[in-house]
């Protein structure tokens, strides 16, 4: 089988918070580890078809057409579709929390990377009833603040609370709690410890906060850059620029299949 992209309308209105930052949001954003895919691959019967939904640039897309035959990958953001990593099994579509092209009962995988929080939750999961087979599976999985050690983190901790605490979307809140307070209409089961983890220098770490949605917003409604408040702290903590630290996001994960 193979799904054509196509544009579809989306059920409510978009926050597009990401289409202005889409480069940022590819060059900097971390990728999900391989044990991740091995995980969810190894608890699909079959790998035939997966649907990424908010799939941004396509980082999910791209390690599950590793193990499934196709990918379906939407996003409601088309500058983030076309940032998106082109591969022949993965066929992108603008969309958001439904895929008209994909038929009923034809999903081995739904998978969901920090998006959740963005959809409307209630049409999503009637969604996901009328496209995954039987014994498919959904996982939805989402991270929080970064870690590299004290003193820098106290630093995100000020950027991402007190000066752009206003400007983050109701929305981060979910993230805030690992999607825990969200419903979750499945037959869920728990999922094993996996981290998020990368190597920085400074400036990966200023894109990375580049290509936060609060970012955005702060400069849209200030007209500066929030990032600058706090710029000569986190050089004096991080220490010379080229210098490479490791860094850590917990994931939190929810996977499920269809009751």
């Amino acid at each position: 089988m193979r799904l054509k992209a196509k544009f579809h309308k989306n059920p409510k209105a978009f926050k597009d918070n990401f289409s202005t930052q889409s480069k940022a949001y590819a060059a900097y954003r971390p990728l999900y580890p391989e044990t991740l895919f091995r995980y969810l691959a190894g608890e699909c019967r079959e790998h035939k078809l997966a649907w990424d939904a908010g799939t941004g640039n396509g980082q999910s897309a791209q390690k599950l057409a590793l193990y499934f035959d196709q990918v379906y990958a939407t996003d409601a953001s088309s500058t983030q579709i076309l940032n998106a990593f082109p591969l022949k099994n993965i066929s992108y579509a603008v969309a958001n929390e439904q895929a008209p092209a994909l038929k009923r009962r034809s999903v081995n995988l739904i998978t969901v990377a920090q998006a959740l929080h963005w959809f409307d939750t209630e049409v999503f999961y009637a969604e996901a009833e009328r496209v995954l087979k039987r014994y498919g599976l959904l996982a939805c999985w989402s991270y929080k603040l970064f870690r590299i050690n004290p003193a820098v983190d106290r630093e995100i901790d000020c950027l991402y609370k007190d000066i752009l605490g206003n400007y983050w979307d109701p929305e981060r809140r979910l993230v805030d709690t690992g999607y825990r307070t969200l419903s979750f209409p499945f037959r869920e089961f728990r999922a094993p410890k996996i981290e998020l983890m990368s190597t920085w220098d400074f400036e990966n770490m200023l894109g990375f906060l580049s290509s936060w949605s609060a970012v955005t917003n702060y400069k849209k409604r200030k007209g500066s850059d929030p990032i600058a408040v706090i710029l000569d702290r986190l050089k004096a903590v991080w220490g010379e620029p080229f210098e490479k630290k490791n860094v850590k996001w917990p994931l939190s994960i929810r996977v499920g299949r269809i009751r």
